[in-house]
């Protein structure tokens, strides 16, 4: 990519699945900053629950996520990049690449990728891409958002030169392990906290993937629909 990651007024305007790629259901794009209340929504919804003790708190939780979203999408942080899925609509396909982009536009998924060292005595060159915040809402899921999004974060840590890609899974999320799994995921480490030991809280599963440099992952076929 020309613009530089962490610039987020250039990187706004790149649509990372090919507008001519007919066979796809959803347009995936940095975020803009029109998209800040849609994402904060949907991050909401699928990471906190609105019922009982949580569902009181659910406006204060759902505005730390918005604040938290607003300061890192202008903190310019190095290869850091915030993506949306949006539905593309059966029309002509620069009509409707043009409505993917307007305000407004409902998103079908989200996802998040970082730079991070995992050790204190890893150097900035040894620093590798992190996922977090990959998020579907239920509407919008089994019909391979989730896969497109994980493809297009291949297809950026390819063009970046970055091929480690990591992320955290809880051990009983069979639905999100079996997702990984079939992007190419494997498992690194098993992470165990105080909770797991003492409570019996689930682990988090650490999972590597390494993305060829010389390929670039995109859009194709079953990844799409």
């Amino acid at each position: 990519m020309a613009t530089s990651p962490s610039d987020l007024s250039s990187a706004s305007d790149q649509e990372f699945t090919h507008p001519t790629a007919d066979h796809c259901s959803f347009l995936v794009r940095a975020v803009r900053p029109h998209d800040l209340y849609s994402m904060t929504e949907v991050l909401a919804r699928s990471f906190h629950a609105r019922e009982g003790v949580t569902g009181l708190l659910y406006p204060l939780l759902r505005m730390g996520i918005y604040e938290d979203l607003r300061n890192r999408l202008n903190s310019k942080a190095p290869h850091q990049i915030f993506l949306v899925a949006v539905p593309y609509l059966p029309i002509a396909s620069a009509q409707r690449l043009a409505h993917a982009n307007l305000p407004g536009t409902p998103l079908a998924g989200t996802v998040e990728i970082s730079q991070r060292s995992f050790s204190f005595w890893e150097q900035q060159r040894t620093r590798h891409l992190y996922l977090s915040n990959l998020a579907v809402p239920a509407e919008y899921r089994r019909q391979g958002v989730a896969r497109q999004l994980l493809a297009t974060c291949d297809r950026i840590a390819a063009e970046w030169g970055i091929p480690d890609l990591y992320l955290h899974v809880l051990e009983n999320n069979y639905p999100a392990r079996q997702l990984y799994f079939k992007a190419g995921y494997r498992l690194h480490r098993v992470d165990a906290s105080i909770g797991s030991w003492l409570l019996g809280q689930p682990r988090q599963l650490f999972l590597h993937k390494r993305v060829p440099l010389n390929e670039c992952a995109g859009c194709q076929g079953s990844d799409c629909v």
